[in-house]
Parts: structure tokens; C-alpha cells; sequence
């Protein structure tokens, strides 16, 4: 299927777009939380932020090359797959992470995040890993288009018939991590984040995704 501007134009557009960018928002902001808790985040984000340490660069800037190089990829094989929700997904997670770190550092919030209470530190943990689930499966079912690390995985499912979309999608989210530890190991200062944590959630997120999904699309 050839790229369209038509296919930004999606059924009920005000109500999925309202359902899509503060999911995209929210995701950016939980992100920052778990970044500075530093017991991992989302296999992308893990990547991401490794990446970025390595280049220097804040993660903002980072999310936007690296997912720039996937959209090209994405545009060629998989341009169904992009509207509102790709470019929204792109261009504000990362600096929304970015602006949520400057926020709790200068109120003093990174520091109850890092070296805060233990128990106090994995509740906050254990509810910002469920509703990051949440809200990316709001933004994924909202089908505004996907990010293109999302929509590679459904690419390669397409291509490689005989093996099941989640497996494809968790050798994905893995080779991310990888990827990220790579990157780590390149860096002075180490590993940002947890590898476990992160693999953990490339776990979560597809059973939460399809749990939420079933409400909402009888929504939208």
C-alpha cells in the first residue's frame, strides 16, 4: 500500500485523537519516572537512552534520529502503519521525558526516585510500570498510526508468516535491549537502567496491550 495523506483522516479522528496524545504525553512522563527510578524501562526506551548517553545527546534528540532512520524503513515497506499517532509517538515522548527530568530534579522528586524509601520506591515502581502499560495500549489501540519501532515488528511478521507475531515482537523488543546494553558498555558511566527491568516489561506490555484493547475499541 502506497503512503496517503488521506490515511491521516482516520473514523471518529476528535475522539481517537483524544484518546491518543495524552496517552502519548502520559507515556513520556512515566518513562521519566522509571528512568529515574533506574530499574528499567521499555525495551525502546532502554535503547533510547543508552544511545543517547553514548552520543551525548539528551533523549529527545536521540528518539527523533534513531526512530527517523526506522520511519524510513517504515515508509518503505509498512506505510499503512504511519499517521498522527507515528509522528506524535517520534517527536514528544522523549523530550517530554527529557523536560519531566528537569522538572524532578529541581523539586527534589529524583532523589525521593533513586534514593528514596525502598518500599516506597516499588510501589511507585509497580503502579508507573502499570500504567505505562495502560497508556500505550491506549495509544496503540487508538490506531492513529504506530511508532515505527512498533510498526517494524508487524513489518517482519508480514514477511516471516511462519513464526507467531509475538515471538516476532519479543525477539524485537530484545535485540533492543541488546542493542542498549551494546551502547551501555560503550559508555563511561555504564548501563542506564536495568536490563532485567527492561526485559520484564517487553514482556507486560503485549498481554496488557490486548487486555486493553478489547474495551477500548468498542469505544472508538
Amino acid at each position: 500500500m502506497k503512503f496517503t495523506f488521506k490515511q491521516f483522516i482516520v473514523p471518529n479522528f476528535g475522539k481517537r485523537l483524544a484518546f491518543m496524545l495524552p496517552a502519548v504525553i502520559l507515556m513520556g512522563v512515566f518513562v521519566s519516572i522509571l528512568v529515574e527510578i533506574g530499574w528499567g524501562t521499555d525495551p525502546a526506551s532502554f535503547m533510547n537512552l543508552n544511545v543517547a548517553s553514548v552520543l551525548g545527546l539528551g533523549l529527545g534528540n536521540t528518539q527523533v534520529i534513531v526512530y527517523g532512520i526506522m520511519f524510513i524503513f517504515t515508509f518503505i515497506f509498512g506505510a499503512q502503519m504511519i499517521g498522527f499517532g507515528t509522528l506524535a509517538n517520534m517527536l514528544l515522548i522523549g523530550y517530554v521525558v527529557d523536560l519531566c527530568r528537569w522538572i524532578w530534579s529541581n523539586i527534589g522528586f529524583s532523589q525521593v526516585l533513586s534514593e528514596g524509601n525502598f518500599a516506597l520506591r516499588i510501589v511507585i515502581f509497580a503502579f508507573t510500570l502499570i500504567f505505562f502499560s495502560i497508556v500505550a495500549a491506549i495509544y496503540m489501540n487508538a490506531q492513529m498510526g504506530v511508532a515505527p519501532y512498533d510498526a517494524i515488528p508487524n513489518i517482519l511478521s508480514g514477511w516471516i508468516t511462519v513464526i507467531p507475531f509475538a515471538v516476532i515482537r519479543i525477539c524485537f523488543d530484545l535485540a533492543a535491549v541488546g542493542i542498549g546494553v551494546l551502547a551501555g558498555k560503550l559508555n563511561p558511566d555504564g548501563i542506564q537502567g536495568s536490563i532485567v527491568g527492561s526485559i520484564l516489561m517487553s514482556l507486560l506490555l503485549g498481554p496488557v496491550i490486548s487486555l486493553v484493547g478489547k474495551p477500548l475499541k468498542r469505544i472508538l
